[in-house]
């Protein structure tokens, strides 16, 4: 049997955290290590216990959950972002520093438990409804006047057909599985197309993916 998947909560409600903790704690293969109220406890308790998973909130006080995530991302603990604030610019700000995945935290438990297993898989989660609001955040932003459009990413010119629509595919958020059915392909070929993908980029998971498809504006092409 696998170690279990070590957390951290970090929010500032005591209520939430504890709410957390009760649903991750009843999984087997899960196990809360510890908790912090702001930012840069969490910085602290991350530096401790060197967890898989961060349950992090992005409104806290002291430091902000997003600031903690860019201190965090780089090594081998992920980061997956839990709010109330659906807002646009939380998300794009949550992901731009680094964070591997984003729920709403009226996300249901067992949704929230799976999410942490696929986060500490090195797999990025994104709620659909969170990248339909980056879409419509970035096609209002072209509604202005005459802007200029965004240069490709660099790499692009080297993907495939086949990885080009795996690209647009991961910018909507779907999962390799997803994927696999949207283009009837086997899920391990799915895999290995992302991962070319990813790597003629030069992003490091399908988050930043997710990001450069927006800047780019590839993810607003038919």
């Amino acid at each position: 049997m696998s170690d279990p998947v070590r957390i951290v909560i970090a929010d500032d409600q005591q209520l939430v955290r504890t709410g957390f903790r009760l649903i991750l704690d009843a999984e087997d293969d899960l196990e809360v290590v510890g908790e912090a109220a702001d930012g840069a406890e969490a910085l602290e308790v991350v530096r401790r216990e060197c967890p898989d998973v961060v349950l992090m909130d992005i409104r806290m006080p002291e430091l902000d959950g997003i600031e903690a995530t860019r201190r965090i991302v780089g090594g081998p603990t992920k980061v997956l972002m839990l709010t109330t604030f659906d807002l646009n610019e939380y998300v794009y700000e949550a992901l731009r520093a680094g964070a591997s995945g984003f729920l709403l935290k009226d996300t249901p438990a067992e949704q929230l438990a799976e999410g942490v297993r696929v986060v500490a898989r090195g797999d990025a989660l994104l709620a659909p409804s969170v990248t339909r609001r980056l879409l419509d955040e970035f096609a209002r932003a072209d509604d202005g006047a005459a802007a200029p459009a965004p240069a490709p990413p660099p790499g692009l010119d080297e993907l495939t057909a086949r990885e080009l629509e795996v690209f647009k595919l991961v910018a909507r958020g779907l999962s390799n599985a997803e994927i696999a059915e949207e283009l009837v392909l086997g899920e391990t070929t799915v895999k290995t197309h992302v991962a070319r993908m990813l790597m003629k980029l030069g992003v490091r998971d399908r988050v930043q993916a997710v990001v450069l498809a927006y800047e780019s504006g590839i993810a607003g092409r038919p």
